[in-house]
């Protein structure tokens, strides 16, 4: 099965990105993921449900004890070859 994350991690700061935003930043990059786009208000990447959810997981506590107050994520299940 193939899964979709996206997610923002909050406060946001648009003058400099926080340290909770750099650091889900590198989880995502460097877990197993394809497809990895970041951006400064969202950010997605695709992969194996194994992988995206132990990127998840290391994001979400990773995030958080780098100071995030609030995450939102959305997974969703992809087809093969989309």
């Amino acid at each position: 099965m193939r899964l979709r994350v996206e997610f923002t991690t909050e406060p946001f700061d648009l003058d400099e990105a926080p340290a909770h935003a750099l650091v889900a930043r590198r989880v995502i990059e460097a877990a197993e993921l394809d497809a990895v786009d970041v951006g400064p208000f969202g950010n997605t990447a695709e992969g194996g449900a194994d992988s995206v959810l132990s990127a998840v997981d290391a994001l979400l506590r990773k995030s958080l004890e780098a100071g995030a107050t609030r995450i939102s994520l959305q997974v969703n299940v992809i087809e093969e070859g989309a």
